[in-house]
């Protein structure tokens, strides 16, 4: 009955050693993100100190109501010993799990740092309680924690796949279509969505070649029985190309060229800078396209994956 009662005792002590440890990563997680943002050495400095001595009062606490449990916060001294190990060691611990979390979600879901926070300072303090047993068990949870942690680091910290890419980003799989490069052309792909694609082809001492791919329909401005877009300042003339295609050629500030085929409810356009220029290399854009390889589509994983 004894024993029943001092391993209950036990676990609420470690069990407000827990929730202190969590109260605690979150309010030095919020001190370390607000001196981020401050200008000044002395006030950042003023802000991390002033965490430690809120981390360090409230642990105090937690040690003065352990004195009958912990032997070593029998006297006043030990009660300072154990309240600096624990949260020196917990807070080290938490500013891991911090990284770790930051890796997988940029810190969007905080509850699963100040749970394994919590842990980390009640780790420490079940170190201090009597029993080998109790010690092995805690080290031995703390050897998974940080296994845990470091498997999580290391896949969250893997690049995605092309597949894993476009899935997260919420890709239409149905926009990835690109021309063959055209002689001495490189293909290089920017950016894709649920509603557009572009890519650009580049060849050296040659203007860019911008190939834009999107859902008929995406375009909301005004056009006439054509197709063509209706002038709103400066003069666009729209001429038939052959084969399906449409020339736009855009007047004013901006001068440019416009390739457009229509196609299987999509609609790819080919943008030239400036006027009267050879408009071959993007006729063989136009005539040659088909889906995109994976490959092709590599640049893409360069740009930012959703989490």
């Amino acid at each position: 009955m004894a024993g029943t009662k001092e391993a209950g005792r036990r676990a609420a002590h470690l069990a407000a050693v827990w929730i202190t440890g969590g109260v605690l990563t979150a309010v030095q997680l919020r001190v370390v993100l607000i001196a981020l943002f401050v200008d000044g050495t002395t006030v950042r400095g003023g802000l991390l100190a002033l965490g430690a001595v809120l981390g360090l009062g409230a642990l105090a606490g937690v040690a003065s109501a352990a004195r009958t449990i912990v032997p070593l916060a029998h006297r006043r001294r030990g009660r300072w010993t154990w309240t600096v190990t624990v949260y020196v060691s917990g807070t080290a611990g938490a500013s891991v799990a911090a990284v770790v979390n930051f890796e997988i979600d940029r810190l969007e879901n905080a509850l699963p740092l100040y749970a394994a926070g919590g842990s980390c300072y009640a780790l420490a303090a079940a170190l201090f309680l009597p029993g080998a047993r109790i010690k092995l068990g805690s080290l031995g949870a703390a050897a998974v924690l940080v296994g845990g942690g470091a498997y999580a680091y290391r896949d969250a910290s893997q690049p995605p796949t092309l597949d894993e890419h476009l899935a997260a980003n919420g890709v239409d799989r149905g926009l990835l279509r690109v021309g063959d490069p055209p002689s001495g052309y490189t293909l290089r792909a920017l950016g894709a969505g649920a509603d557009t694609f572009g890519a650009e082809y580049e060849r050296p001492q040659s203007v860019r070649l911008h190939l834009g791919v999107e859902r008929a329909g995406h375009d909301t401005r005004r056009a006439d029985a054509r197709g063509c877009p209706v002038p709103f300042g400066d003069p666009i003339h729209c001429v038939d190309d052959g084969e399906g295609r449409q020339l736009l050629t855009y007047e004013g500030g901006y001068e440019h060229q416009e390739l457009r085929l229509r196609r299987d409810g999509l609609v790819c356009t080919v943008t030239v800078q400036g006027r009267h220029t050879d408009l071959s290399a993007a006729r063989h854009i136009l005539s040659t396209l088909r889906p995109a390889t994976d490959a092709e589509l590599t640049g893409l994983l360069g740009l930012p994956t959703r989490r």
